[in-house]
């Protein structure tokens, strides 16, 4: 792993982490009516600290896909997930609450499962599958499952919805960062030309905003100990399945490798969970009506 591709991914991360938490911040006082609408975004950019998280999160994003043009998926997507240490250390400044028991661990399993992902795996770069029914095989997945989970959500939008959103998000924030990849790598062989004959970076347009109101209409009906937790652990295996999927990224196969980069992956986890469970994370604002006008703040 290069010393430029972890600078790059962590810097990624702490963005996204700062972002998330003051987009959570605005979001919860949007108008429940305008949940799962464009038009939510519409009223959140009205918002100065919405204005604010989103620029972080652009700028995560533009980070990270620097990471990805010089380092593999399945080495990028786990750093990316330490997003949440960032949210944590912001949230803890807001709620002033301590890390406690649960927050090292949480922190501990988090950052010991990054390393031993990587450590164990050794993430490579190989000659990316040309196979396009494979391409859409394995994005026809990701999309799928986040449509179906998108539909369910709708109907229980109070109770399991926002994390399902979540999880629905991270499916696509994953293929987001493989198409990322991909739309790089068509860049530096043909220029501008080359990267705007393809599909790829209209499907990362499309796949960011729809991503983006769904992360914001989990933000806006529920904490983010409900939503921030299952966005962080659905965007690395989305990705690490695409990278490895038709990417052509190569993990170590033998027993003990797989053993170890299982366990990491699992830690990873279960340190999203104990951390966005955390007291420190804010607990959102009370039910609203569907009608309030959303201000400024």
């Amino acid at each position: 792993m290069s010393l430029q591709v972890l600078i790059l991914a962590v810097s990624a991360a702490c963005c996204l982490g700062f972002g998330f938490v003051l987009q959570q911040n605005a979001a919860q006082r949007a108008p429940l009516n305008d949940f799962l609408s464009p038009r939510l975004l519409l009223d959140l950019m009205k918002v100065p600290r919405w204005l604010g998280g989103l620029g972080l999160m652009v700028a995560g994003m533009a980070l990270g896909a620097i990471a990805l043009g010089h380092g593999e998926i399945s080495l990028v997507e786990p750093l990316l997930a330490t997003n949440l240490l960032f949210a944590m250390a912001l949230s803890r400044r807001q709620t002033k609450q301590p890390l406690g028991r649960q927050g090292w661990a949480g922190l501990a399993l988090l950052a010991g499962g990054v390393t031993a992902f990587i450590v164990a795996g050794q993430p490579t770069g190989g000659t990316a599958i040309s196979d396009p029914v494979r391409h859409w095989l394995i994005i026809g997945a990701m999309v799928g499952l986040a449509l179906l989970l998108t539909t369910y959500a709708k109907r229980s939008r109070l109770s399991s919805g926002p994390a399902l959103l979540a999880v629905a998000a991270g499916l696509l924030y994953g293929v987001q960062d493989a198409l990322t990849r991909v739309s790089g790598q068509r860049f530096s062989e043909g220029g501008l030309v080359e990267l705007l004959t393809g599909w790829q970076p209209y499907a990362v347009l499309a796949l960011g905003v729809t991503g983006l109101v769904l992360v914001q209409s989990a933000f806006e009906t529920a904490s983010l100990r409900m939503s921030l937790p299952a966005l962080t652990a659905a965007q690395p295996l989305a990705g690490i399945a695409c990278g490895v999927g038709f990417l052509g990224d190569r993990l170590r196969t033998d027993a003990g490798a797989l053993a170890w980069e299982a366990a990491g992956l699992a830690a990873i986890v279960v340190g999203i969970i104990l951390l966005g469970l955390h007291p420190a994370m804010p607990c959102g604002a009370a039910v609203r009506e569907p009608a309030r006008k959303l201000q400024p703040s």
